[in-house]
């Protein structure tokens, strides 16, 4: 008997530098993302003096889109190659961001038209991140070492989030002053760098070793891949499977339910102009950024003790974002004005990054459970909830504020009740997270003991969210 070799060691599995590929992908991917559902919502409400009801459809259909994620994981499970999903979802979702700017333009001489284009264009982009953001996450899975996880999903969604606000500040400046002409320039520009990067970051990441040397599309007892129908029945009768798909969309609405309340609720509550709030928002950000890193940090050096164990990261950052919560429930109500709202704030947000990193890092470890060859499946079913979540978490939160306000008479009492009901939601979602099975790897990343004769046993699989879906 021998110890099996470290993982990262492992020439089947990623290093650093490829990491890094996969996130100029991510980066891509959310700079078209933020150039539609940011600026050109933007266009729409404020130059075209258009109602917000309009961006906001459009946007409410990209996410709506994203509930073919489990369609397009099935897909990229059949021919066990996720590279051309990638570049496809990638080519699409650049033909609809050029598509979304050109109806933009185009509804300043005919708006229904332009809403037709707008309409074709949105749902492209929703295809596109699915298509390209869900067999993404499944190639990470399959690929980044168990250690890695966290720190992997790290560099991965912090390069995202870089990309938004790399590409938001610059086309702020390009569309200045603003006219239809340059904000189809900017939006070409923009998506065919973001093509060509994805394109460059992507070729060769994924290798040969990513096609099963086997038959393709074989599942472990030989028999031919089952229709989409099927897998997808079979992935949701593996009980953690359905654990983690219904955490997912409890923890995201939780997450995402907030997100247009805050600010409000600062100005209104705690009396903070219009830069204050704004500044909260950033405050947050920064949480979120310092959760993200303290994760992604401890997991990667105290790999054989409790902090490497992504599952108790995903229970306490649950955990810690319901205090956070509640802890703003009480700041409101408390109608003490001298409240660290600011603290507050950036501990929610440091809260919520730890929790989705890992939870990430916890769906790369949980994706390969159960049968083989429906990773793509299990994380369009996870990308699925996270999106369904992300579209309707801040639409609920502002109608549970503004009807509890009206009932009671009290906008403090209003968002307190968003908080609150928040706060149950983490508390469900770590309740739930200790039921299901983590693999080993996600726990604790120490060697097993193997003979010398086996074979390599199969690299780990993954996908997420934040998905999210901030793409």
């Amino acid at each position: 008997m021998i110890q099996a070799s470290s993982p990262a060691a492992s020439p089947s599995h990623l290093g650093w530098f490829s990491i890094v590929r996969l996130g100029f992908v991510q980066m891509a991917l959310g700079a078209v993302v933020v150039l539609t559902t940011s600026a050109l919502n933007r266009v729409m409400v404020v130059e075209l003096a258009l109602p917000a009801m309009i961006p906001g459809a459009l946007v409410t259909l990209h996410h709506a889109m994203q509930m073919l994620r489990p369609r397009m994981g099935y897909g990229s499970d059949v021919g066990q190659r996720r590279t051309p999903w990638i570049i496809g979802g990638m080519l699409v979702l650049a033909l609809g961001g050029v598509g979304a700017a050109l109806a933009t333009a185009l509804m300043t001489v005919d708006r229904g038209l332009g809403l037709a284009l707008g309409t074709l264009s949105f749902a492209m982009i929703g295809g596109g991140v699915s298509a390209a953001g869900t067999s993404l996450l499944v190639l990470m899975a399959k690929r980044v070492a168990p250690e890695r996880r966290a720190a992997g999903a790290t560099i991965v969604w912090m390069m995202m989030i870089m990309g938004f606000a790399i590409t938001a500040g610059i086309i702020g400046q390009l569309l200045d002053p603003f006219s239809p002409e340059r904000l189809i320039a900017v939006a070409v520009g923009v998506c065919a760098i973001a093509f060509v990067v994805a394109t460059v970051a992507i070729f060769g990441v994924e290798g040969r070793s990513a096609v099963v040397k086997a038959v393709r599309a074989v599942v472990d007892d030989g028999e031919a891949m089952p229709s989409f129908k099927t897998a997808i029945k079979e992935v949701w009768a593996e009980p953690d499977a359905r654990r983690f798909t219904i955490f997912v969309l409890i923890s995201m609405l939780s997450y995402s339910a907030q997100d247009l309340v805050l600010e409000p609720f600062a100005g209104t509550v705690f009396g903070f102009t219009l830069g204050q709030s704004t500044s909260l928002s950033g405050t947050q950000h920064q949480g979120i950024f310092a959760g993200m890193l303290l994760c992604a940090v401890l997991t990667s050096i105290f790999k054989r003790s409790a902090l490497g164990g992504l599952r108790g990261w995903v229970i306490g950052g649950c955990g810690a974002s319901a205090v956070a919560l509640l802890l703003l429930v009480v700041g409101g109500l408390s109608g003490d004005m001298s409240w660290p709202l600011k603290a507050n704030v950036f501990f929610l947000g440091a809260a919520n990054g730890a929790f989705s990193i890992a939870a990430i890092g916890s769906m790369m470890a949980l994706a390969s459970q159960g049968r083989r060859q429906r990773e793509g499946v299990r994380m369009g079913v996870w990308g699925a909830a996270q999106a369904l979540a992300f579209g309707a978490g801040g639409f609920i939160g502002t109608v549970i504020a503004d009807v509890t306000r009206v009932a009671v008479g009290s906008a403090a009492i209003g968002y307190a009740v968003v908080f609150a009901i928040e706060a149950c939601g983490f508390v469900a979602a770590m309740w739930l997270a200790r039921s299901i099975t983590f693999p080993r790897s996600s726990v604790s990343t120490a060697t097993t003991p193997t003979t010398a004769a086996a074979p390599p046993a199969p690299t780990p699989l993954r996908e997420p969210a934040l998905v999210g879906s901030a793409a």
